[in-house]
């Protein structure tokens, strides 16, 4: 496997992360309410969190090896499964916020799953599956909120 192959998926990975911190910074300036707006200033800096793991991914594969990379097992509450995203026009409210969150990272999830699968190179495909894990950590992030504060409501 070749440096430049795992550099390319790790750089396409980090912008996927700012592609969602603009995702969410959008949002910011939609909502008018303040409360709502901290919330979702609270899932852009996760978003930025995941670009410094992704950059100590990298560091962890050129200080020792691909496979150094631990692969945790991520719960699966599978929410997001059987919820459909809406069209949304004009401003969300926060169980929108929440199901399109969801959904990115589900999303996010499926392309890295499915490029491990196609590949034949193990230390990619490792690679691979340690971001579709990370995506998976942070989809049950945001399942665990919907679970909490929607589908627990009275």
């Amino acid at each position: 496997m070749e440096k430049s192959q795992l550099d390319e998926i790790i750089d396409f990975a980090i912008q996927r992360e700012k592609d969602a911190v603009l995702f969410y910074q959008g949002l910011q300036k939609s909502v008018h309410f303040s409360e709502r707006r901290k919330h979702i200033r609270s899932f852009e800096l996760m978003e930025e969190g995941h670009i410094k793991i992704i950059k100590l991914i990298r560091k962890q594969i050129e200080q020792m090896s691909i496979e150094s990379i631990v692969l945790p097992e991520v719960e699966n509450l599978r929410i997001s499964d059987y919820i459909v995203e809406q069209n949304i026009e004009g401003e969300m409210d926060y169980q929108d916020i929440l199901i399109s969150a969801m959904k990115r990272e589900e999303l996010s999830f499926s392309l890295y799953t499915d490029l491990a699968e196609g590949s034949m190179d193990s230390g990619i495909k490792r690679l691979l599956l340690k971001l579709a894990a990370e995506e998976a950590q942070h989809k049950l992030f945001f399942e665990r909120i919907y679970d909490d504060e929607i589908l627990s409501q009275d």
